[in-house]
C-alpha cells in the first residue's frame, strides 16, 4: 500500500471532536445522519461541522435509505461525499449519485463469498466501496456495531476497486487488516476509538492513525 490511503474516522458529532481527528492525522471525517445510530447529527449541527471541516479535512455524511429530500438537503450543505449505508440497490445509488452532485461512497455489509461478489454490481454506480461487518440478525443499526468480519474473505478481490476497509477496527487490530486486505482506498474506524457508543476519544484517535500509518 501507498501511503497516500485515506484514514476515516466516523461519527463525529461536535467541533472540538473534529478538531482532535484531524489533529490526530485523519484525512476524512464521517457525520452520521440517522437517528438510530448514537452518533447522530441534524442537519442544523451537520451544516456547522461540515463548515468546520472544510479546507481542512475531506467530509462526509452517513445516510441509511435515504429519500431525494434528504439527498438534496445534505447535498446543499457541501460535503465532499455521501456515504450510503443501507440496503440501496445499483440503480438507487445511481440515482442519488445524480442527485447529489458529490462522491458517493456505499457500504456494503460482508458476512460471506456471496457478499463480496455484490461488490462488482456497484463498482460503476459508485465512487468509492466501504466493506464492513455484516451486522448481526435482530441489530438496529446497519454499522458502527466493533464488529470484525473474515478478512480473508476479501483475498480474490480485483484491487483495481476502490476499497475502504471497515468493521471493527481498532488501533490493536488495523495494521493487521492493512497488511491482510491491503485495501486500495484506505480505511475507516469509529467505534475502535470510542470509550462508549458515540464517545470519541482523542487518545484513542490519535493511537489508531498512528497504528493505521505505520501499517501503510
Amino acid at each position: 500500500m501507498a501511503d497516500n490511503q485515506t484514514i476515516k474516522i466516523c461519527g463525529i458529532k461536535t467541533e472540538d471532536l473534529l478538531d482532535a481527528a484531524i489533529d490526530a492525522g485523519a484525512d476524512m471525517v464521517g457525520f452520521v445522519h440517522f437517528s438510530r445510530s448514537p452518533r447522530h447529527v441534524t442537519i442544523e449541527q451537520l451544516g456547522n461541522l461540515i463548515s468546520a471541516a472544510r479546507g481542512r479535512v475531506e467530509s462526509c455524511v452517513l445516510l441509511v435509505n435515504p429519500d431525494n429530500s434528504c439527498v438534496a438537503e445534505v447535498a446543499a450543505l457541501g460535503p465532499d461525499w455521501i456515504q450510503l449505508h443501507g440496503p440501496e440497490s445499483p440503480a438507487r445509488v445511481s440515482a442519488i449519485r445524480h442527485l447529489a452532485g458529490v462522491e458517493i461512497m456505499k457500504a456494503l455489509p460482508i458476512g460471506s463469498a456471496e457478499d463480496v461478489a455484490q461488490i462488482a454490481l456497484f463498482n460503476d454506480v459508485a465512487d468509492r466501496i466501504l466493506v464492513d461487518a455484516k451486522p448481526p440478525k435482530g441489530a438496529d443499526r446497519p454499522g458502527g456495531l466493533g464488529h470484525v468480519f473474515d478478512w480473508s474473505l476479501l483475498a480474490g478481490i480485483d484491487p483495481n476497486i476502490p476499497l475502504m476497509l471497515s468493521g471493527g477496527l481498532t488501533a490493536d487490530n488495523v495494521a493487521e487488516a492493512i497488511k491482510t486486505v491491503r485495501p486500495s482506498f484506505g480505511i475507516d474506524v469509529s467505534s475502535g476509538v470510542e470509550s462508549a457508543p458515540g464517545v470519541k476519544q482523542k487518545h484513542l484517535m490519535e493511537a489508531f492513525v498512528r497504528a493505521a500509518r505505520s501499517a501503510m
